[in-house]
């Protein structure tokens, strides 16, 4: 019986465990999408610059609605290209890019696509002419301890000009990314908590 006993200790008790721990670091990432947060882009001395907040509600089955509220206050009106801006001023203009076409605005705690396309800016050096939607930035984001963090990469927003195949999938991949100069570009991260 001493023998069995171990055994049956380490064979239940072990997945129990484990569950548990499971459950912990779910609860943690599904708290980080719920309620109200504050966005923060990150200047790359490491000053935060609130440009607004989102508040997550979930939907069932894992899937978060969001409602994005940037605080056009916090930025000035540029007409750039043809276009009406938004821009934050600083060693560079930071201005935001709507996403053009159909967002469900829904995330998962493994799948923040569509909540990254709603992020898009470019960036225009002093002193250039006009905006150049190859200078965009696409903040890739990920769940950690200290909230939602985005990394900033490299993209071409050119890629948008026409509609993507399938509009309920989010087209922007790794594919159309590339690394981004961190050292040189004013905001390189973004902070959601």
């Amino acid at each position: 019986m001493s023998r069995i006993f171990p055994s049956l200790l380490s064979t239940l008790i072990a997945p129990l465990l484990i569950a548990m721990l499971t459950s912990v670091s779910v609860s943690a990432d599904e708290s980080l999408l719920s309620g109200k947060r504050q966005i923060s882009l990150v200047d790359k001395k490491g000053n935060s610059h609130l440009i607004g907040d989102i508040s997550f509600t979930a939907q069932g089955d894992g899937i978060v609605a969001y409602k994005l509220h940037l605080d056009h206050n916090r930025f000035t009106d540029h007409f750039l290209s043809m276009k009406e801006m938004k821009c934050l001023e600083g060693p560079e203009l930071w201005c935001r890019i709507p996403y053009p076409y159909a967002n469900p605005h829904q995330v998962k705690t493994d799948d923040l696509r569509w909540l990254e396309h709603d992020l898009l800016f470019l960036f225009k050096r002093n002193g250039e002419f006009g905006a150049n939607f190859w200078n965009g930035i696409y903040y890739q984001l990920k769940l950690t301890d200290q909230g939602i963090e985005g990394e900033g990469r490299a993209i071409d927003l050119n890629f948008l000009a026409s509609p993507p195949d399938d509009l309920q999938t989010p087209p922007i991949g790794d594919v159309e990314l590339d690394d981004l100069d961190t050292e040189k570009r004013w905001l390189p991260r973004l902070l959601i908590k």
